[in-house]
């Protein structure tokens, strides 16, 4: 009898959002895979799971894939976990999910921590439609993207690094305008979480003056 797969959202940062639901399902199956093993190490430490860990990654994933579905076909339940957040939002969880679902296996999805949706709602934006962007191109297809969201009438949600942000926010403004209006939350349920609302060169001027760490989401209102 087949498996199943579980996709665990694990805290964005405060520990106290992991759900009881995800610690008994990582407690109770036969495997964990994790994005990176130390880190998750310390949060199964914390919450007492002593489940055998495997590394499931942007770098190995495609090759792993074919042999964790022959796993649960043979009658083991897996879970998925990322560093912090939902699986497959913006890491690795999507090649497992399809390849899970085209061979008929049950997957499972918990509801539990996601970094854009507080920021989404913490932004005041209309957040009755919004298009989530993830990462935006490093390079090849950067200014295309952005031409083409300059028109987009809905919220729009972008993850971003510390050390991109500054970028970010100037192009926001170059292809957006400087008058558009912006939230940037970083550090979500963490100590020092921040959220800084303005136009584009409001929120762009803040940071240069206060150079931005941590874990960041910008969130930009729609054209009008």
């Amino acid at each position: 009898m087949s498996g199943k797969l579980y996709l665990v959202p694990t805290p964005i940062g405060n520990l106290k959002d992991m759900t009881l639901r995800a610690i008994e399902v990582l407690k109770e199956v036969d495997l964990i895979l994790a994005e990176d093993t130390r880190n998750s190490g310390k949060l199964l430490k914390h919450f007492e799971i002593d489940t055998q860990m495997h590394s499931h990654h942007m770098h190995n994933e495609h090759k792993t894939v074919e042999g964790i579905v022959k796993r649960i076909q043979g009658g083991e339940n897996i879970a998925l976990i990322s560093d912090a957040g939902t699986p497959a939002i913006s890491d690795p969880g999507f090649l497992l999910t399809r390849a899970c679902v085209e061979a008929g296996i049950e997957v499972d999805c918990l509801p539990g921590a996601t970094a854009f949706v507080p920021a989404l709602v913490n932004s005041g934006f209309p957040n009755d439609r919004f298009v989530f962007e993830g990462f935006l191109p490093v390079k090849k297809g950067r200014q295309t993207r952005l031409e083409l969201l300059a028109e987009e009438t809905r919220t729009i949600i972008f993850y971003e690094s510390p050390h991109k942000l500054l970028k970010t926010l100037a192009q926001f403004v170059e292809y957006f305008g400087a008058e558009r209006q912006v939230s940037v939350s970083r550090e979500l349920t963490k100590l020092h979480e921040e959220t800084v609302r303005g136009t584009a060169e409001e929120v762009l001027k803040h940071f240069e003056n206060k150079p931005p760490r941590g874990e960041i989401v910008v969130v930009v209102s729609g054209k009008k």
